[in-house]
């Protein structure tokens, strides 16, 4: 199994949030995932996010292992924009993703409710305007 590093105060913001023992998904918000809130083309692989589940979703069943235990999945092809010693970590007031060929992946990742994510679609409304 892939793992991912969590560090000490990424996963204190989870506990701070209720977070660390719900189903966590990890992808590349590049418009084109069902939960996806911004991309585009000229954005792809330079934007993640983290979305809140309430049950494991087929689409993504790769369980990123780590110390803490968090069920954090992700999918076959979000790993393709992640090399080995991937870590999340929060600092400077956000969630930043690296792994070792990158300084930075992203340093904004955003963290959001799955079903707000789905319901917001449905009624029409793109939560973001970025992209290209």
């Amino acid at each position: 199994m892939p793992e991912i590093t969590l560090t000490p105060d990424f996963y204190h913001y989870l506990q701070q949030k209720h977070l660390t023992d719900h189903n966590l998904i990890l992808l590349v918000d590049d418009g084109g995932g069902k939960y996806s809130l911004q991309g585009g083309a000229c954005s792809i692989g330079t934007n993640f996010s983290i979305i809140d589940v309430d049950e494991p979703d087929a689409d993504y069943p790769i369980l990123l292992t780590n110390t803490q235990g968090v069920r954090l999945w992700t999918s076959n092809y979000d790993l393709v924009f992640c090399g080995t010693g991937l870590k999340l970590d929060y600092r400077h007031v956000s969630i930043a993703i690296t792994d070792d060929a990158h300084m930075m992946l992203d340093g904004t990742v955003q963290l959001v409710k799955g079903a707000d994510v789905l319901a917001a679609f449905q009624a029409g409304v793109k939560l973001s305007n970025g992209g290209c």
